[in-house]
């Protein structure tokens, strides 16, 4: 599948194009980055902080969450936000994409192709698979971004890390930035019973002053709704989210046993639409 989104790609030591040479991408002065056996190719340069990638337990609980279905209403709201700005065609990146599932969802809506950039290199294993219109990158989002400018049709950032300039680098003129943040009262019933971390009061209000002077805000949507979870499940959605870094899951685990079942359990986050300007 990379090489379908190649022609978007640069390398991340000099910025220029990157092309496919056998079992790996060249770019014309002499880098070469090798293709990983799961399909996806490494971009990262240097040693990004500990913490700021999911690990392979964390990537297990999403992937499994996800592919339950109970993000489903969120993941329709992401496609048909960028649906609506009918784009004709190009490449929908994904920065901090974990294991593609929102994009996959969205490029079996719109025409073109997606690439899932995440700084994790077992999400990107999954993303690389997820779907035959998808490839996928290890980079950081907090570095310049392994894409050309204006390269991208539309950016997804769904619960993820935000570089303002360089999502607003790569995509390219009036096309549409799509971002999703959770709520105060995401997941309630989980937080206070826990422990876990919660959610900051002025977190839109701190997106949109990142985001403004680069982006012109088109549209917001709060999609909110009851999940019935199994104990495993509720497990799950703690174990993917930041509170696994902060918890022991032993103690979670011993915590999430004392609840009754199902454990009803509140999504509550924000899409928030803007337009490149």
């Amino acid at each position: 599948m990379l090489d379908d989104v190649v022609d978007v790609l640069v390398c991340p030591h000099c910025g220029a194009d990157l092309a496919a040479a056998g079992q790996s991408l060249r770019c014309a002065s002499g880098h070469v980055f090798d293709l990983a056996r799961q399909g996806y190719v490494s971009l990262l340069t240097g040693h990004p902080p500990a913490g700021t990638g999911d690990t392979a337990a964390m990537v297990a609980a999403r992937s499994a969450f996800l592919t339950a279905g109970h993000y489903d209403p969120i993941a329709g709201q992401v496609r048909d936000a960028v649906a609506e700005a009918r784009p004709e065609g190009g490449c929908v990146v994904d920065v901090g994409a974990g294991t593609g599932h929102y994009l996959a969802r969205l490029v079996d809506a719109v025409p073109g192709t997606g690439l899932a950039l995440d700084v994790s290199k077992y999400a990107c294993r999954r993303a690389a698979k997820i779907h035959p219109r998808v490839g996928a990158a290890v980079a950081d989002a907090w570095r310049a971004l392994p894409v050309r400018s204006a390269g991208a049709s539309a950016v997804l950032n769904v619960f993820a890390p935000r570089n303002a300039a360089e999502m607003h680098r790569v995509l390219r003129p009036g096309g549409r930035l799509v971002v999703v943040t959770p709520n105060p009262e995401h997941l309630g019933g989980l937080v206070a019973e826990l422990g876990l971390l919660s959610v900051d009061e002025r977190k839109q209000e701190r997106l949109d002053q990142q985001l403004g002077g680069l982006f012109e805000p088109v549209g917001q949507r709060t999609c909110e709704f009851t999940m019935r979870l199994d104990r495993a499940e509720a497990e799950a959605v703690v174990g993917m989210g930041p509170s696994a870094w902060h918890s022991s899951a032993r103690d979670i685990g011993a915590r999430i046993a004392a609840l009754p079942e199902p454990v009803l359990v509140t999504a509550s986050v924000t899409v928030s639409v803007y337009r490149r300007e």
